[in-house]
């Protein structure tokens, strides 16, 4: 009895005492450090390992995007950012695992980004039925777990689909047919949804492990009634995911209110939550700015931290938001030919030192519960310590261990 009474309560411990998942998006990385990008600490000191860095600084865990063939797209739009096909992103992957980071890995199921703008079908795609295309998604997002997997890369979350709030796979570029609005016809719903259920289908076959993130960006103020109307379709077609995925970004999304009511919606379908992608300026307004938040915030190295401050302690009062992703954090033009465009990443391109709001990221994590793990679930951590201080590679035996500074029981 006392045995099973152990289990039982440590089965129940492990259920309420979850991770909370750290990072960025950081899918243009390896092209950043090939244009030469320095990337240094707060302090100026050279940073010679940026995943390691970013471990250092509380982070455990980053988001890659993917897209099916970038160089197929033709559309005016053409992005050379864009670039992220399966082979730019398994040594990605591979170097994210190795450092210790969990693994997001995005799948736009397009040629070129998807948003809730443009879902457009990858070219080799668009001559296939509707039967076809739902195998196809299947087929491929298999192949790519698959691939992942094989390569020692294999990701722990899977994101299907991107700000996919209106559908996705929508056809040719500019078609206006298969979207999905709230007054749209059952037979588009019923089109998108199937495609969802062979997606995610794949996913639970490949990696039955990993937990699936369905993404939408309706935290704008009045969005909430598409946001709750989205999520119920999901619900009543039996849609298996487990974690909503959000977009917020003030420049577009509006005041943090907006952030806090959609999260209220999306509470009310009791999955985990997670800001997936968020950003904001850190010395002039980004490109297609519609709300000015500068009144709160300046477009400052201080600005830009106090809202990022301001955010975790919003996201921190909702015990269901478990995840925070800031995304293209890593742009840094310094040391590059670039022009430093971008406005709203984790590195300065002036002196490409971190930002202030990246030292604060870890803050998201300060009220994670101390959790109850086994053995088998320990060796997926690094930074072991016993309580006398001294560092393992692992704990090798059952009791207290500090493990990114909590505490941790480790159990037989």
């Amino acid at each position: 009895m006392k045995n099973v009474l152990l289990t039982l309560f440590c089965g129940l411990a492990l259920q309420a005492f979850p991770q909370k998942y750290v990072g960025g998006d950081i899918s243009l990385l390896p092209t950043m450090e090939t244009a030469g990008a320095q990337y240094k600490t707060h302090d100026g000191q050279p940073i010679a390992d940026p995943l390691a860095f970013f471990a250092q600084e509380g982070m455990n865990a980053m988001r890659v995007r993917l897209f099916v063939d970038p160089s197929a797209y033709t559309g005016s739009d053409k992005d050379a950012n864009a670039c992220q096909d399966l082979t730019y992103v398994l040594p990605l992957a591979q170097r994210i695992k190795r450092a210790g980071h969990k693994l997001l890995l995005d799948i736009h199921y397009s040629d070129t980004w998807a948003d809730p703008g443009k879902q457009w079908t990858p070219a080799a795609w668009q001559t296939l039925s509707d039967a076809q295309l739902e195998q196809q998604v299947y087929d491929y997002t298999a192949q790519v777990l698959r691939r992942l997997q094989e390569a020692g890369a294999a990701p722990d979350f899977v994101q299907t689909g991107n700000e996919i709030s209106f559908g996705m796979l929508w056809g040719r570029v500019g078609t206006g047919e298969n979207r999905c609005y709230i007054d749209s016809p059952d037979a588009n719903w019923t089109r998108f949804l199937n495609l969802l259920k062979r997606a995610t289908a794949a996913c639970r076959e490949v990696l039955p492990e990993a937990r699936i993130v369905l993404h939408s960006e309706r935290t704008a103020g009045g969005a909430a009634n598409v946001l709750r109307d989205w999520l119920q379709r999901l619900q009543s077609h039996a849609i298996d995911y487990d974690i909503i995925g959000m977009s917020y970004y003030p420049a577009y999304h509006g005041a943090m209110s907006n952030l806090r009511a959609a999260i209220g919606v999306a509470e009310d379908f009791e999955k985990d939550i997670w800001i997936v992608e968020t950003g904001y300026a850190l010395k002039w307004a980004t490109s297609g700015t519609s709300f000015d938040y500068t009144g709160t915030y300046p477009y400052t190295d201080e600005g830009q931290r106090r809202f990022t401050a301001d955010l975790i302690a919003m996201l921190n009062q909702h015990d269901r938001v478990k995840g925070l992703f800031w995304w293209w954090m890593e742009y840094n033009a310094f040391g590059t030919r670039l022009s430093g465009w971008y406005n709203a990443p984790l590195f300065d391109s002036q002196t490409g030192r971190a930002t202030s709001a990246l030292g604060e990221l870890k803050h998201f994590r300060d009220n994670e519960a101390n959790a109850i793990l086994s053995p088998l679930q320990a060796t997926s951590y690094q930074s072991w310590y016993c309580l006398n201080g001294q560092r393992v590679s692992r704990p090798a035996s059952a009791g207290v261990y500090i493990r990114d500074g909590k505490k941790v029981s480790v159990i037989k």
